[in-house]
């Protein structure tokens, strides 16, 4: 077999950073470059490599299918986000065709087929697409979903043998929508994040001016193409910023992790990747002592450790810097963000080579209520998540809407020419949270020094008796027990027999013996009764029991109600 050489680092086309009126313009100038997209197999085998020029010439192909199946401006086009060529060519080929791509998830190992088929309906339902396009292996859930939606469903091997004929392309402006995002938690009642040319291109320049993305700069990713981070920060920005990228598909990372780094450390030129908490806690997990870390890997050109998706764990981190110190991985790499689909991806940014930055807050000013002082003071440790993108404003906001001062806690808002044009079609929502231009983004934090320090999401807060508990608290806590990984457990609120509010924890249980599974019951009670002050609901329930988010986040809300519902059944033991 001959070698397949990857798309090159660097190339004779002056670098531009996001300075594009429209994405269309960012293809075609990308296309220019001899850069592009490299997609391996499971081991980190190079298997396609696919130039931006390839790319574009295929998205206008697919373009003229799309014109010629009647797609036109404005239509929405559902593309099933596999990591692949087809789906970056699809993508494009909408923008091309001034058509919106929807991106939707791949199946999970979460849940059966009927559960994916419902998930894809809804988010169809939602839409409204005049086509849904995935991928051959799993059509018979996509034709499923498609059929009960009512909109067509093609394959996209079966797409790719459609006639072309060539068409004129319609100009696209700055203020048109250019793709629909559905956040990460989009279940039984999605919410499509319409996002504009202007807004994408200016978070693209954002987060690549923050991070300083150089004109040699090389990623590694595994992150699925369906969630914000993935789509925007390792495939649309990797366009806009003519940067070469290498891609395990994301399922491959769960079963081989140490992949990841393994294509890290063969491909010399990487320096950026990113990842939520949960990837970096994983590999460091993955690695034995028996384990060769500086023969195997070579992490010292890894610039820039991204980090977001979720709430950092500076624990984590440091486990991470401990399992791989020996290869060269440096700790002042690590990159927090903070962001949302809502903003495009990036709100704040930690600047290069700050690291990971935390200050101790006790949890009573987290909570808001005052401290017993017959109880000794308890602290968390809150992350810095790096100042606001360029022309982004972040205001810190109490109940009544007004500003808050520094290191005081309250909702946290945001303004910029990144913020998200509206819900599609959901006017109530977008009303909900967009107010005079400002976003509210749901989460809870406070701004210090120019720096933005996120505390948890405000849905989420356990509120018993007037007082307030953070569930991570609670999660943390445990996690500290023998034997838990992260994303074991869940908390939240339950009513009891009696009527009153208390908190309930469904933990993953891998141990068989009935007298050890009582005992671990007791022991996660009393260090949640440490936590809390409170008696708490405790369940064991099988492991791989609790759900996740498209973007591999816990989702507490779908754990509540599938707990509520009988659907999480949890394992009996002994009264």
């Amino acid at each position: 077999m001959t070698d397949i050489t990857p798309t090159p680092n660097d190339c004779q086309l002056p670098r531009r950073r996001s300075d594009f009126a429209t994405f269309n313009e960012a293809i075609d100038y990308a296309a220019r470059s001899e850069k592009g997209l490299n997609f391996h197999d499971m081991r980190g085998a190079l298997q396609r490599v696919y130039p931006y020029s390839e790319m574009r010439e295929d998205a206008i192909a697919d373009a003229y299918r799309l014109v010629a199946m009647g797609i036109g401006k404005d239509d929405r086009v559902a593309l099933v986000a596999e990591t692949g060529p087809e789906f970056a060519a699809l993508f494009c080929a909408c923008i091309y065709t001034g058509a919106w791509p929807v991106p939707l998830p791949l199946p999970t190992t979460f849940g059966g087929k009927e559960s994916y088929i419902d998930q894809l309906s809804v988010q169809l339902q939602s839409s409204d697409p005049k086509v849904l396009l995935y991928p051959p292996e799993i059509a018979e859930m996509a034709a499923a979903a498609a059929e009960r939606q009512g909109c067509k469903g093609i394959d996209w091997a079966t797409f790719s043998q459609e006639d072309a004929p060539e068409v004129d392309l319609p100009e696209a402006k700055p203020d048109d929508i250019c793709y629909l995002q559905y956040s990460s938690g989009s279940t039984r009642f999605p919410t499509g994040v319409a996002v504009t040319h202007k807004a994408l291109l200016h978070n693209l320049f954002g987060h690549a001016d923050s991070m300083d993305i150089g004109y040699n700069d090389r990623v590694v990713s595994w992150l699925p193409w369906y969630h914000d981070m993935g789509l925007v920060g390792c495939f649309l920005s990797l366009i806009a910023n003519q940067v070469s990228v290498d891609y395990l598909k994301t399922e491959h990372f769960a079963r081989r992790p140490l992949a990841w780094l393994d294509l890290i450390s063969r491909n010399k030129g990487a320096t950026l990747s990113y990842s939520p908490t949960f990837g970096y806690d994983i590999c460091a997990r993955r690695v034995s002592s028996q384990t060769h870390v500086a023969e195997r890997f070579d992490l010292s050109r890894w610039r820039l450790a991204g980090n977001g998706a979720d709430m950092i764990r500076p624990d984590v981190m440091q486990n991470f810097v401990n399992a791989f110190a020996d290869a060269g991985f440096d700790a002042s790499a690590f990159t927090p963000s903070y962001g949302l689909a809502e903003a495009t991806l990036a709100v704040t940014v930690m600047p290069p080579g700050e690291g990971i930055r935390v200050e101790l807050v006790e949890e009573e000013r987290l909570s808001g209520t005052r401290r017993d002082l017959s109880r000794p003071a308890r602290y968390r440790a809150i992350v810095n998540c790096g100042k606001p993108l360029q022309d982004m404003e972040v205001e810190i906001r109490g109940e009544n809407g007004d500003a808050k001062g520094d290191h005081q806690i309250g909702k946290v808002w945001c303004r910029g020419p990144s913020v998200m044009h509206s819900y599609f079609r959901n006017e109530e929502a977008t009303n909900d949270c967009l107010v005079d231009g400002w976003l509210d983004t749901g989460d809870m934090g406070y701004l210090g020094d120019g720096y933005l320090f996120i505390v948890g999401r405000a849905k989420d807060m356990i509120i018993i008796n007037g007082k307030n508990h953070w569930p991570q608290d609670i999660e943390w806590a445990v996690e500290q027990l023998a034997g838990f990984n992260h994303g074991d457990i869940a908390a939240f609120s339950v009513e009891t027999e009696n009527g009153e509010e208390a908190p309930a924890v469904l933990v993953h249980c891998r141990v068989s013996d009935p007298d050890e599974r009582v005992k671990l019951r007791d022991q996660i009670a009393d260090k949640v009764r440490s936590v809390t002050g409170m008696n708490c609901v405790v369940e064991l329930v099988p492991p791989r029991t609790l759900p996740r988010t498209s973007s591999g986040k816990l989702s507490r809300a779908k754990a509540k109600k599938l707990y509520l519902s009988g659907e999480i059944e949890p394992i009996e033991i002994a009264a």
